[in-house]
């Protein structure tokens, strides 16, 4: 089958959610035999290189301003796509919805992976929460098929826009410390910290869990990995009211050694995002073997991923640290829910499963084309009077089984 995939910046991935899904999830494909391309932007990774893994690799430009690098490149890639149709096409991002009419005209199957709730970012402007709103509903009015990376977000789905979804879901690997050493870099020692890894943006929380800390009795320190790639009121206010010495923002951390070995050695591993989908460190944080603390909120995208394998807290200082204290005052529970954590992974999420629910799609996609396409030569044929239209037939005349109403199943499994 040959597939491409569109949407993201390019593989193997350097950073981004996106582009680590592409990389797993490709490679996974093209080595059970299936044709596959990914579309790159120019400037991603080294652009000599054609292919990756058994991925093709295609290079194509965008426009170098942030409103409209995705937009661009996606187009681009596009009315490639329309030249040369692959059998199915796979596009990662809905913000690019308003350009699905093109795959819609040329009749190319194609699934959307709408990602979380984007729109609550607070690192957007009105006018860009605004449009991402919009093209998630227009995502959900016209694609034939879109994909939710979480149960939470079918439900949000299926309650906002009455539209199902095909559930496939985000995975990570395991992880063991093997070079501990590193630590020393940053001062550490191992399981004397806290560790928040996160964008420093209102919605991931980092406030309320410096404030939460604040309030703990404990040597140990925070550890507060991340930053933002452009300047924030938010980032200033909070490096500038955090008084506690314990707290060490590091910023961002992007060698994957000493990324692994900071995640590893953690006492416990503090997730305060809100919004949305199965996020991609939460769920390192698990195949890393870290006791994890969430925040529990609407729709429960956190306590999905968790399961029992981690502590809930609500969205206040005094919930959090009263958790925090807990631990600290009883280490065996921080033991236990560590070994819960890789078995989590383990169980539910394996980049082999993902590939899995992925190359299902594929397939169901290519099917319910190919069956449009027998009921449209059967019309054809019926106006010709050379068939009985009231018949259920096969390519060969055969009679069919009966079909599913339904233009998108809600899962994989």
């Amino acid at each position: 089958m040959r597939i491409a995939l569109l949407g993201v910046r390019g593989v193997p991935a350097l950073y981004s959610g996106f582009e680590t899904a592409a990389t797993e999830i490709l490679t996974r494909l093209a080595a059970r035999g299936h044709d596959v391309t990914v579309y790159c932007r120019r400037g991603y990774g080294d652009e000599t290189q054609q292919s990756f893994q058994g991925i093709r690799k295609r290079y194509l430009p965008s426009l170098p301003i942030k409103i409209g690098e995705t937009l661009s490149h996606t187009l681009l890639g596009l009315l490639d796509v329309a030249r040369d149709p692959p059998d199915v096409l796979i596009i990662f991002n809905p913000a690019n919805s308003p350009l699905f009419a093109i795959p819609l005209i040329m009749r190319i199957p194609y699934a959307v992976n709408v990602d979380g709730l984007e729109w609550r970012r607070g690192k957007w402007p009105l006018f860009g929460r605004a449009y991402l709103y919009f093209a998630c509903w227009l995502c959900a009015r016209t694609a034939p098929w879109i994909i939710a990376d979480s149960r939470a977000i079918q439900r949000f789905y299926r309650d906002r826009w009455k539209r199902d979804s095909y559930f496939a879901t985000y995975g990570t690997h395991l992880v063991e410390s093997r070079e501990p050493a590193l630590l020393a870099e940053y001062g550490l020692q191992p399981k004397e910290y806290f560790l928040v890894v996160a964008r420093l943006e209102p919605e991931n929380n980092t406030d309320l869990i410096i404030r939460a800390f604040s309030q703990v009795r404990t040597t140990k320190q925070l550890l507060i990995v991340g930053d933002t790639r452009y300047r924030s009121q938010y980032v200033e206010k909070l490096r500038a009211e955090t008084r506690d010495p314990r707290v060490y923002f590091a910023g961002g951390i992007y060698d994957r050694r000493k990324l692994n070995e900071i995640m590893c050695n953690c006492y416990a591993y503090v997730h305060g995002h809100v919004v949305g989908g199965t996020n991609p460190v939460l769920l390192e944080a698990l195949g890393s073997g870290c006791c994890v603390m969430y925040l529990d909120h609407d729709y429960h995208f956190n306590r999905e991923v968790v399961g029992g394998a981690g502590i809930a807290f609500e969205r206040t200082t005094g919930d959090l640290s009263r958790h925090m204290q807990d631990l600290i005052d009883h280490p065996e529970m921080a033991e236990s829910l560590r070994n819960q954590a890789r078995d989590r992974v383990r169980l539910e999420y394996s980049w082999d499963t993902v590939a899995d629910q992925y190359e299902k799609l594929c397939f169901e996609m290519l099917l319910r084309r190919r069956r449009k396409r027998l009921d449209e030569e059967a019309g054809v044929m019926a106006v010709q009077g050379q068939i009985d239209p009231t018949a259920e037939r096969g390519g060969n005349g055969l009679a069919l089984a009966p079909r599913a109403t339904s233009r998108n199943p809600v899962d994989a499994t």
